[in-house]
């Protein structure tokens, strides 16, 4: 195999995996560079302060690298670093468990299905705005649920929660979510006119 040029993307994540197996630096730094971005975009779901998701991050390609060899060339090199990351981002939630605060709203919480859906109607930097304003707990919960497409069963498993906590979370995250949204719009910016 030719060495590869700084940025070839015309190689095969299979051939820059296996470049990476034979300890190849270059390979390497491809395979980092090539997902880096997707790697940031699910990890800045769950830690929005970008010290701690380049942390993440970058613990998570420690982890890609050093277990490549169990990778499954059959599928998708995407979600199996997806999975990679996602258990990342619940190895760190873990480790801060107690720096984290559980917030009880004192709303009505509705249903999980219930909620509307004002997410869809606002841009991704205004969402991720308000995730950042979840407690950890609610939005590692909501991440899971939503995004993930775990259940209340696997996410309890994964948090060291009870599957009805799970489920309170995710119930609490939206609500939260919900009343976010609603402060967001309520607020009328300030124009000043230069006369």
């Amino acid at each position: 195999m030719v060495a590869p040029k700084e940025n070839d993307l015309t190689l095969s994540d299979a051939e820059v995996v296996g470049g990476c197996i034979k300890g190849k630096q270059k390979f390497q730094e491809m395979l980092y560079r090539r997902y880096f971005s997707y790697a940031m975009s699910i990890g800045i779901r769950y830690i929005p302060n970008s010290d701690d998701t380049m942390e993440l991050v970058n613990d998570g390609f420690l982890k890609v690298f050093t277990n490549l060899k169990k990778y499954d060339p059959s599928k998708p090199f995407k979600a199996w670093l997806a999975k990679i990351m996602v258990n990342t981002s619940i190895d760190y939630y873990r480790r801060n468990l107690r720096n984290t605060k559980t917030v009880h709203l004192d709303a009505d919480i509705e249903e999980e299905g219930a909620a509307p859906n004002v997410i869809a109607e606002i841009n991704a930097d205004d969402i991720l705005q308000l995730f950042a304003q979840l407690p950890a707990t609610y939005r590692y919960t909501f991440n899971l649920y939503e995004v993930e497409g775990y259940s209340h069963e696997e996410i309890a498993e994964m948090m060291k929660i009870t599957t009805s906590t799970s489920r309170s979370n995710l119930s609490r995250a939206k609500q939260m979510l919900k009343e976010l949204y609603k402060q967001q719009q309520n607020v009328q910016p300030f124009c000043h006119e230069t006369l």
